[in-house]
Order: structure tokens, then sequence, then C-alpha cells
């Protein structure tokens, strides 16, 4: 296996983009629904209206451009191509910070807050909160390479991302997810992955305890919030954990129903107050839809489901930083965090965002970083990476 480490530029083929709008363009579309709210699913003059956007205004040229001008590289780990962002910071000693998105999420979660992250002196901040960003895609998502075998799970996932770190030439460094890629941080976290020193979650999953008779109002609404996302919002993660294949065909097939079923979470899981177009722009919603449709990752995206929803989360010993987001799916007790987190450096409830909080609130975001990270740092320089990286 070569360690190897290749820039890589985005030129989609003029080609696919002419047969997406093609397709677009012969979009058959259901019945309407018979509410008038979002209970039976993404309504058809919301989708249609994003759709019609996407086939005539939509410029994917131009978040190319955005992505080629970030720094994007692939190398091979364990056979599979795994496409990065790598930024580096122009301030010395920044801390080097590997960033995993989840689904339906992509790195494109992270580009309003790279900036900020990794030149905090050009953003009103301080150099001294400087961190070299790394934001890879999972396998079967983004760029990446798709797995061919079984056994891609998030434990795998995790030893993947140790080695890109070790082979970026990062000795000390910290981690940070959301959705799955909270799961990976963890799992980096729980192996003790050579290296690393601390990590953030803003997707704070926990081992429930045995429900008590008479819960505190923390534990109540932890146990509501549970309740209510089993009764009416985990269709989707039924599906894609036991039936991937099956699903795919239809989003592999129709942008315009893979751009629905990404479209209807971001409703469901930002806080827009019940409309993404509050938060996300058009633009933002299609560039990170595009990086499912573009690669056609509707089955490796959704396998992931397949492959480790059944996993529990693993008990840290390293410090641990959580922030919980008001429109967050998980909310859990501080005291259920304590019990999977020995060392709990940082627990903090901003107070707007979701479950995209890089893309909703990216400067709430960065503050929730930058304050959790901050005891960790070293006065000595944090990074030796190569220099052609």
């Amino acid at each position: 296996m070569s360690d190897s480490i290749h820039p890589f530029t985005l030129n989609v083929r003029e080609a696919d983009l002419d047969d997406l709008r093609r397709r677009l363009a012969a979009t058959r579309w259901p019945d309407r629904e018979t509410v008038d709210d979002w209970a039976q699913g993404a309504p058809l003059d919301r989708v249609r209206a994003l759709v019609d956007y996407w086939r005539t205004d939509y410029d994917w040229r131009r978040c190319e451009a955005m992505l080629n001008s970030l720094g994007q590289y692939r190398t091979e780990i364990d056979g599979l191509g795994i496409h990065f962002l790598h930024v580096r910071s122009p301030h010395p000693g920044a801390m080097p910070l590997i960033m995993t998105h989840g689904w339906p999420g992509s790195v494109i979660e992270f580009h309003k807050v790279i900036g900020p992250l990794t030149d905090p002196v050009a953003h009103g901040g301080s150099a001294a909160d400087a961190f070299h960003v790394v934001a890879p895609s999972l396998p079967g998502y983004g760029f990446s390479d798709k797995p061919t075998r079984a056994g891609c799970n998030i434990a795998r996932i995790a030893e993947m991302w140790a080695e890109l770190m070790r082979r970026l030439g990062y000795e000390r460094y910290v981690a940070q997810g959301g959705d799955w890629g909270s799961a990976v941080t963890t799992a980096l976290g729980a192996m003790r992955a050579p290296g690393l020193a601390a990590i953030h979650l803003n997707t704070v999953m926990t081992i429930p305890p045995k429900r008590s008779d008479n819960p505190d109002a923390a534990e109540k609404a932890a146990w509501d919030a549970i309740a209510d996302y089993q009764r009416h919002g985990a269709g989707y993660s039924k599906q894609q954990s036991t039936r991937p294949q099956t699903l795919a065909y239809g989003l592999a097939d129709s942008p315009a129903g893979q751009a629905a079923w990404i479209y209807e979470k971001f409703r469901e899981w930002a806080d827009c107050d019940g409309m993404p177009e509050n938060v996300f722009s058009r633009d933002e919603l299609l560039d990170n839809i595009m990086l499912y449709w573009l690669p056609n990752n509707a089955a490796s995206a959704a396998r992931l489901y397949w492959e480790s929803f059944r996993e529990r989360p693993r008990k840290v010993d390293l410090p641990v930083g959580c922030s919980l987001f008001p429109r967050e799916l998980s909310r859990p007790p501080r005291a259920w965090a304590e019990a999977m987190f020995s060392k709990l450096i940082h627990w903090n409830a901003p107070p707007r965002g979701g479950h995209f909080p890089a893309f909703e609130q990216p400067g709430l975001f960065v503050e929730e970083v930058r304050n959790c990270f901050r005891s960790m740092r070293t006065t000595a320089p944090a990074a030796t990476a190569a220099e052609a990286n």
C-alpha cells in the first residue's frame, strides 16, 4: 500500500450535467400530499420549486471552483481511495483538527467554518485559536471510493482516519464530528488513536440508563425525544439499515427522488422554523445534494447504516467536549454523557442551531470548537505535516 497523497481537482464532465438536467426535466411527479404540512413528507410544491431551480439556475461550476480552491486531496487507505479537504493555517503552532460529516451531509457542511478555524485573525479572532483542518469524505460518500465488500463500519473508518492523520505527519491532533461523524470521532477516542488529544461532538450519542420512575426534567425531555424520533422520524434509518440496496434503485435513477430524500431531512433536523430555505440557500442545499448525485452514492451512503446502525457507542477516557444545539436529534442529560466520557472538558447548549451546526450557525459552531479545545493547546508547534500537503 502506498502512503502517497495526491492533489485532487474536480472537473465534472459537462455530459454528466446535461444528463442531470435531462432527468430533471423528465421527472414524473407524484400526486400532491393530502395534508397542508410536512406530515406526509416533503410537500410537492416545495420539491418542485427546488428541482426547477436545480434544472434552470443552479451552477455546479461555482461549487466545483469553491471546493477546488480549498485544497482537495486523495490517498488510498485500506484499499479505498479517500477524498479529503486539507487546509493548513498560516499561523505557527496551529492545532490539527480532523472533522467528520455524516448523512445526509458532506464536506460541504464545513465550507463556512474552514476560514475562521484556519485563519482566525482574518475573521476577527486570535491566532492562538488557529487550526489546521482535515475534512475527509466518509467511504462511500462524496468523492471517496465506495466499499465493494462488507465490513466498512465505524470502527474501520476510525482506523482509517488515524492512518490519514499519521500519513499527514500530525503527531498530536484533535477530532470533531456530528451524526456518523460523531460515531467515528467517538470511536477514535475509544481506541485512543495515536496522537489524538481530545474530541468534540455536536451529536452526543450515549447509552441511556434504565428509565427512572421519577425522571428529572432533562431526563424526561431526553426520553420524550427518543420516543418521538422512534414514532415519527426513524423511517429513513429503518430502510437504510435494513434494505439500502432496494432504496437505492429509485434514488440512483431519479435526481428529484434523491433531492427529496435529503431535502426533507434538512427541514426536519435543522433549526429553520419549518422551512430549510430560512437557513440554507437553494445553492447550499443543492451543493450538498450534488455530492450524492454526481458520484451516484445513494447505495454506498445508505449502506453505512446497514454496517453500523446497531453498534453501541463506546466509552471514551480521553478529554471530550459536547455542544448540544437546540434542534439536535440527541440531547442527553449531562449525567448520561458523564457515564460515557470520564473526562468531560466542555458542555454547552448554544442558543441556535440544529443537526448541521457548521452549516447552519458557523459562528456559534466555531466558538464551540475553539472553547472546547483551548485547554488542550500547547505552546510548541502542533504539526509536522509535509510541505507538499
